[in-house]
């Protein structure tokens, strides 16, 4: 059962990421038939800390409240923020004893000092992972997870993903009509399509970083919308094809092939961001033989559908056209 919810806040916490633990758990909606939770706002000593954006946060609580919650959470903080030992010990026991441990964001650093998530499958904010797995090397960080839970612990990516794996929570504990009606309440869809990579700004770049190929991939880059191959682009280096494709993984770390199909996917990217173009135009456009390759590629690297990406991000022309 879900009764009692204890947030930890450190120094320089991030309040949205706080404000979504309160929204979700703390604000009372019984009235309205909603299951209500014993919510408590922790700090290390009980006195008030300071928030990101400058005000003073006053908690509830010391750290004895978490002894006794359900659920745990810890909102983002700066990666860097030093995190007092007794809070970690806190947290250790919820997790021996059986609680739910929740971390929003950067909130995941806290759990990994703590030695959570050691052995375990877990997620940050995509400008994190890299961060996250080199301070947890035995760490098992999903890059592309909105959020992730392994056993009781439940990890989530940035800010809104705090949302989604909050409302996940409350699906598991209450069902999945208690989740939906909560979040057409808070006027949030109750499970979003897709993972992180479709947030990830991902700009076409210029001038890729090949001393030897730049001629041929600078032209390349030009040409996306043209059928070409890797004997096209040998021809065009002057080199045979093996030795294109020996030279070109070294140079970029990948074959020509894959390099290829990544900037088409960037380029549909963009033509889906900044265009009305329909779905198998930007097929055309982007070099994709037809609509139903670009969704292929465009849903193993981006995580959804091409026509989901564009409802998530409303097409920049239509709004320019409305004023927006």
């Amino acid at each position: 059962m879900l009764r009692s919810v204890a947030v930890i806040a450190l120094q320089d916490v991030a309040a949205f990421e706080l404000g979504v633990l309160a929204e979700v758990f703390g604000t009372d909606r019984t009235a309205d038939g909603f299951p209500g939770y014993r919510f408590t706002v922790c700090t290390a000593d009980g006195e008030p800390v300071r928030t990101r954006s400058g005000f003073l946060l006053t908690p509830h609580a010391d750290l004895g409240p978490v002894d006794e919650a359900d659920l745990v959470a810890v909102p983002a903080h700066a990666e860097s923020t030093a995190v007092p030992p007794p809070v970690l010990a806190a947290l250790r026991r919820a997790a021996d004893r059986g609680a739910y441990v929740f971390s929003v964001c950067s909130g995941a650093f806290v759990l990994g000092e703590a030695g959570l998530l050691d052995g375990r499958e877990c997620t940050t904010h995509w400008r994190y992972v890299d961060e996250l797995q080199r301070r947890h090397p035995t760490a098992r960080v999903r890059c592309n997870s909105l959020y992730v839970q392994d056993g009781r612990l439940l990890t989530s990516a940035g800010t809104a993903a705090g949302i989604d794996a909050a409302l996940h929570l409350v699906r598991q504990a209450h069902g999945s009509a208690t989740a939906t009606r909560l979040a057409r309440r808070m006027v949030v869809p109750p499970h979003r399509d897709g993972g992180q990579a479709q947030y990830v700004e991902a700009p076409i770049p210029r001038t890729p970083d090949a001393p030897t190929l730049e001629p041929v991939l600078e032209w390349l880059m030009g040409h996306l919308d043209r059928p070409i191959t890797v004997d096209d682009l040998a021809e065009r280096a002057g080199m045979a094809p093996r030795t294109f494709a020996r030279r070109f993984r070294a140079e970029t770390g990948t074959t020509p092939h894959d390099w290829l199909t990544n900037q088409r996917v960037l380029l549909a990217r963009r033509l889906l961001e900044d265009t009305g173009l329909s779905v198998e135009v930007v097929a055309d456009r982007a070099g994709f033989s037809d609509a139903a390759a670009l969704r292929h590629h465009f849903a193993r690297r981006v995580g959804t559908t091409p026509q989901g990406y564009r409802t998530t991000f409303r097409c920049r022309a239509e709004a320019a056209a409305r004023g927006q």
